[in-house]
Formats: structure tokens, C-alpha cells, sequence
């Protein structure tokens, strides 16, 4: 299992490295993709398979389909359907498919040897998961809260337009 791990985690750096080079959004994302599935592996891995399914559901799924449908609405004109050209080239894809593939050998390998890999830890579940959320780490899981609270905040007072304001003079 130390094998599968560490070459998780040489997919997931090397895709994390192609996701910062990138120039297009579109190829960036596809990696990001890659190496979120990676981390998912490497959670699997150590025995957190509800984390493993978190992460491919909430970052993988959710907030993936979130970025491409920006990067769609960004990209309106001839520009757009250019790039929409370059991506149904091979050349797009054969990395992101290739890194993609090593993982899905090597969750197969997990789940053909048996057991989640866990080293005799146990597996843990989503029980444990809130328990320790909300007891041992409940001061920084309230600061990350506060935290996501205040981007909220600020995104929402940087977007907003301004209106003129008409002044009665009397």
C-alpha cells in the first residue's frame, strides 16, 4: 500500500505543478481535477474512505462544474469557440487522461487487494469524522468559518455596483 500511496502523491504534486504552468483555464482545470482525485486516492489509502468521497463529490464534482461554468461565461465570442476547437484535440487531454489512468490502476489494485490500506488504524467513519469536528477541533473549524465568512463578505463588496446617489437639494 505504501507504493499506491506515493504514487498518488507523485500524481497529485506533478498535476498540482501542470495546474500553476498552464496557461488556459480550460487545461488547468483538468489537472486540478487529476489531482484532486489524487488526494481522494491518498485519503482511501490511510483509511478515510467518507473523506475520500467527500472530496470527489464536493471538490471533484461540485466545485469543478462550478469553475467550468465561470470559465464558459467569461469566454463569449469567437475566442471561445476556438478554444472550444484546441480542446477536443488529443493534446488537451493526454495528460490530464494519463495521470487519470495511473490513479484508476491503482484504485483498482486497492480494491482488488482488499481493505482500505489503513495499516491496522481502522477505518474512519463519518461518526468520528463530526465527533471530532465538533470536540477536539471545534476552535478551528469555527476560525475557518469566520474565515469563509469574511471572503464571503468582501467578494460581495467587490462585486457590487455602485448606484449614484441623488441628492435633494432644497
Amino acid at each position: 500500500m505504501n507504493a499506491v500511496f506515493y504514487l498518488s502523491a507523485f500524481v497529485a504534486v506533478i498535476a498540482t505543478i501542470m495546474v500553476i504552468t498552464r496557461v488556459n483555464a480550460v487545461h488547468a482545470l483538468l489537472y486540478f481535477i487529476v489531482s484532486l482525485l489524487s488526494v481522494a486516492v491518498i485519503f482511501f489509502v490511510l483509511g478515510a474512505p467518507f473523506i475520500a468521497a467527500l472530496e470527489v463529490i464536493i471538490y471533484a464534482g461540485a466545485i469543478m462544474v462550478l469553475f467550468v461554468f465561470v470559465i464558459m461565461l467569461l469566454n463569449i465570442g469567437s475566442e471561445a469557440a476556438e478554444k472550444e476547437k484546441q480542446l477536443l484535440s488529443p493534446q488537451a487531454w493526454t495528460g490530464p487522461a494519463s495521470l487519470a489512468a495511473v490513479l484508476l490502476g491503482e484504485l483498482i489494485y486497492v480494491l482488488v487487494k482488499g481493505g482500505s490500506g489503513a495499516g491496522g488504524i481502522g477505518i474512519i467513519g463519518p461518526r468520528q469524522v463530526g465527533v471530532s469536528l465538533l470536540t477536539k477541533y471545534v476552535i478551528g473549524v469555527e476560525l475557518a468559518s469566520m474565515l469563509l465568512l469574511a471572503g464571503l463578505v468582501g467578494a460581495y463588496h467587490l462585486g457590487r455596483r455602485y448606484r449614484k446617489e441623488r441628492r435633494r437639494t432644497a
